[in-house]
């Protein structure tokens, strides 16, 4: 078992390198094509967070926001807390830059994959579901990786990384009590836990779309201020030693110093690995959750998801590097990862932080198993009709996420960075492809807004677009509701 884990690891470590090229080459054209909409359109990402949701058939929709929490809940996980230290134990301080850096640029291909997502949703009787196996249907007449994508994201985020995320929520309580789970005393931490993560994963997949945003919708925010807050409490402590902190950084990033991975690459390998890891940005999950929402135009969700990679990396992630970098850590050692932010916390803060933390991992990565959950069920929706195909997931999601508590993952692991570099490489594909119709559909939002009307997308309002069923008029948005919540006349200018 041991070799195949370091077979697969090292398959993956050189897919990864070619998949990076890649990722960076997309963001950088996407960049260009939108012209720089992650810089320029920072006000309108604040401004369409707050839009009302539209109606559904005579029910309130998803919100711009309630969308925003679902795919927040499955980026902010264990890997802002263990992945993020990893790359500075890995790379040196160095990697926290080029983490900034990544999410600078691959906030153009979340915008970007999102807007697809929500030109290319469609409607179902539980609301609106879409994503990239939706845009490679609809806007590329290519079904076949439509599925292909489809089963690769259903593997890797309903199965793999659920089961990766329930492992790390036994590591942290483990730790946090100091219970041994590497030998038989330990079993039944994990069984009880492995229990309890079941109960309420179920308690929560089980009522579909609405359940898990509502959920989400409260515990996202809530968990991420507290967090930030231990966070800033720990910079404020030493303050006398952030500008240090920042020289480290900057010095690291472009090879001023040599850490043990070996030079440059290394620190921007990792640096740019765990940023992907955490923000996802260009990675095709995000759009799943973003398609759900009921807006007035397609660009609104690409907006909202740009400021979710920002939020994930340049906050939450970069929060994580400040604690572990304030607490002076050894470089070289590839198993310090939650522990290490765990430890830190506790030099800083006193044994108390600790446990807050494993609080914070647990709940972070639980939120992460319902988000990556529905990840899942929108590919199965996109795979097939059946109520019992949808079942099935379901029950095969709880047993993952059990299986997670009770056994070792290093196989696991290993398996889903290299499913994870094949899905990323078929959406990236499709994003260059349709980068004409999103650069179109975002110019149409730009000219409203410019106007001084709040845009608003039909079909027939781009020429040659199809496969744009849900953007008929009837069923996006009640538009004089929508424009009355927004301060505007029925026809949409400011009053």
């Amino acid at each position: 078992m041991e070799s195949l884990t370091e077979l697969v690891g090292t398959v993956g470590g050189y897919v990864w390198y070619v998949v990076f090229a890649i990722l960076i080459g997309v963001g950088l054209y996407l960049t260009i094509r939108t012209k720089a909409i992650q810089f320029r359109g920072i006000p309108e990402m604040f401004r369409v967070l707050t839009d009302p949701a539209g109606e559904e058939d005579g029910r309130k929709g998803i919100s711009s926001f309630r969308a925003f929490t679902v795919s927040a809940a499955a980026r902010v996980g264990t890997g802002n807390i263990a992945g993020v230290a990893i790359a500075i134990t890995l790379g040196g301080p160095g990697a926290v830059f080029w983490m900034w850096v990544i999410a600078a640029i691959g906030a153009a291909s979340a915008f970007v994959e999102s807007l697809l997502g929500q030109l290319y949703k469609v409607k179902t009787a539980d609301g609106y579901v879409g994503g990239p196996a939706y845009y490679m249907e609809r806007g590329l007449n290519k079904r076949w990786m439509g599925l292909l994508f489809a089963v690769i994201i259903t593997v890797t985020y309903g199965f793999v990384f659920n089961s990766v995320q329930s492992n790390s929520i036994v590591d942290a309580v483990s730790g946090s009590f100091g219970v041994d789970i590497t030998n038989g005393q330990g079993t039944w931490l994990r069984v009880v836990l492995g229990l309890a993560l079941v109960v309420l994963t179920a308690a929560v997949i089980f009522g579909g779309i609405r359940s898990i945003s509502s959920v989400t919708q409260v515990l996202v925010p809530v968990m991420a201020v507290l967090y930030m807050i231990l966070g800033l409490l720990v910079v404020v402590l030493n303050i006398t030693e952030v500008p240090a902190m920042f020289g480290m950084i900057i010095q690291g990033a472009f090879g001023m110093r040599e850490f043990v991975t070996g030079g440059l690459l290394g620190v921007i390998i990792q640096g740019m690995k765990r940023g992907l890891f955490s923000n996802e940005a260009g990675m095709g999950s995000a759009p799943n959750a973003g398609a759900t929402a009921s807006i007035s135009h397609p660009a609104k969700q690409g907006f909202v998801q740009s400021l979710g990679v920002f939020f994930d990396t340049m906050l939450v992630c970069s929060i994580t590097a400040f604690i572990v970098l304030l607490s002076n850590p050894s470089f070289g050692d590839q198993r310090q990862g939650a522990g290490l932010t765990q430890s830190a916390l506790g030099l800083q803060l006193g044994d108390w932080a600790v446990h807050f933390l494993t609080v914070a991992i647990f709940l972070f990565a639980w939120s992460s198993v319902i988000g990556n959950y529905y990840y899942g069920e929108s590919n199965i929706r996109f795979i097939t009709k059946s109520r019992t195909a949808m079942g099935v997931y379901r029950f095969a999601v709880l047993v993952c996420v059990f299986m997670g508590a009770v056994l070792a993952l290093d196989l696991v692991w290993s398996l889903a960075d290299l499913f994870m570099a094949f899905m990323a490489t078929l959406n990236l594909i499709a994003l260059v492809m349709l980068a004409g119709v999103a650069a179109k559909v975002l110019q149409n939002y730009m000219e409203q807004r410019k106007a001084g009307v709040e845009p608003v997308f039909k079909t027939g309002d781009v020429p040659g677009l199809h496969g744009l069923d849900a953007w008929d008029g009837t069923d996006t948005v009640t538009l004089p509701i929508f424009w009355e919540q927004r301060g505007r006349d029925k026809n949409g200018a400011r009053r």
